[in-house]
């Protein structure tokens, strides 16, 4: 399997467990869907629960990524699935499907997500970075544009940071559908990204005048 295959994988299950474990039970016991970037990977705003590289811990034990997500979900007394009623657009795991994951890619989705947390609040530091279960992507939203990373998708395979306009500018620098988008490997460092996502909000207002 080659490296974009196993990100899909690795991504595909630590998005199960995003959604369908964390966000979902803290859903149900909380009222929010809000998650956030850790050290190695990604919790809960309210629930301890949270994911460091292939283990999902409280703080006081720590469970090894394996097995289906009914069965780890069982292990620490949860019910899986995603919060009810909020959207349509889930990530598509299955209770009785396996978890596979693999150190390197959940290192290389930890890595997206810390760096796009360093760059938003470099970029908006009166915003809060939420990383949202549906979508399994770090974002703001500033004046009617939302600023983001993904660790990569079905329309793009690797991570990358991204600009949505609600109403999309024209010119060279939107390249995508919703907006623009850069690989993250090619921008290579937060000061780069924020740098991004600061001539975008600049081309927004340019666009706006």
């Amino acid at each position: 399997m080659d490296a974009l295959a196993e990100l899909a994988q690795t991504r595909r299950s630590l998005h199960g467990v995003a959604e369908g474990m964390i966000a979902g039970s803290q859903y149900r016991e909380y009222g929010t869907i809000r998650l956030r970037v850790v050290p190695g990977g990604f919790g809960g705003v309210r629930t301890p629960w949270r994911v460091e590289g292939l283990e999902l811990t409280d703080g006081s034990q720590r469970l090894p990524l394996k097995g289906t997500f009914a069965e780890l979900a069982a292990t620490v007394g949860a019910e899986f699935g995603p919060p009810e009623g909020l959207y349509d657009d889930t990530s598509g795991c299955e209770p009785d499907e396996q978890i596979v994951a693999d150190a390197a890619a959940a290192h290389r989705v930890a890595a997206a997500f810390e760096l796009g947390d360093q760059a938003l609040r470099a970029f908006a530091p009166d915003e809060e970075p939420v990383l949202w279960p549906e979508h399994f992507d770090l974002a703001i939203t500033a004046d009617e544009v939302n600023y983001g990373v993904s660790p990569g998708d079905a329309v793009i395979p690797a991570p990358y940071a991204y600009i949505g306009p609600w109403q999309l500018p024209e010119g060279e620098f939107w390249n995508a559908p919703f907006g623009a988008a850069r690989d993250l490997d090619e921008l290579g460092s937060a000061e780069a990204v924020a740098a991004f996502f600061a001539e975008g909000a600049r081309l927004v207002r340019e666009a706006r005048s």
